[in-house]
């Protein structure tokens, strides 16, 4: 697998109008997902040693992002044959194994991360309640063993969104795994 860091977007870039299927294959609009101070996307799947690690704070960060008044989604770009452990079937197994109980959406034909420019899994996007992009960024700074976190970097900029600040700087790239692109 291959290492790659997400790539640079300016803040305020506009959350797109695009739909994904859950994996009940019912439509859920991007849009409609933002909560009253924002939406967090995470491109992420189930397979990917980076991902792996983080879901968990991915999972506890999402309850604390709602009582601010953040939704969260997360979507999986790499509905792939050659990578069964991320289709649909697997990730209705992670659902119900890790408890996520926020949207889990599948990118089959992987237009959304095409449209938002992620390049690894885990990716993140948040976005304030008007759907501006106020972050791209990693979740913390340490991705492999959360005991050895110093600093929540997502939260920290989901509090600074939520007080009309400026956002935090430096916004440090997450790292992953590549994409599993079709083509």
């Amino acid at each position: 697998m291959a290492l790659v860091a997400s790539v640079h977007l300016d803040d305020g870039w506009k959350l797109p109008n695009m739909q994904l299927s859950d994996v009940n294959g019912e439509h859920v609009n991007l849009r409609e997902q933002l909560g009253e101070n924002g939406l967090l996307i995470a491109f992420t799947c189930n397979h990917c040693p980076y991902a792996i690690a983080v879901w968990p704070r991915l999972i506890r960060h999402a309850a604390t992002l709602k009582q601010m008044g953040i939704s969260t989604i997360a979507v999986n770009p790499n509905i792939h044959p050659d990578y069964p452990a991320d289709g649909v079937t697997a990730m209705q197994e992670k659902i119900a194994e890790w408890g996520i109980d926020f949207p889990y959406l599948a990118d089959e034909t992987q237009a959304v991360a095409k449209a938002f420019d992620a390049q690894c899994t885990p990716d993140l996007y948040l976005f304030d309640g008007s759907g501006s992009l106020y972050y791209h960024g990693r979740m913390d700074d340490y991705w492999k063993d959360e005991s050895k976190v110093t600093q929540e970097e997502l939260i920290l900029a989901a509090e600074l969104m939520i007080a009309g600040q400026p956002t935090p700087q430096p916004q440090h790239p997450t790292i992953g795994c590549s994409i599993k692109w079709l083509y």
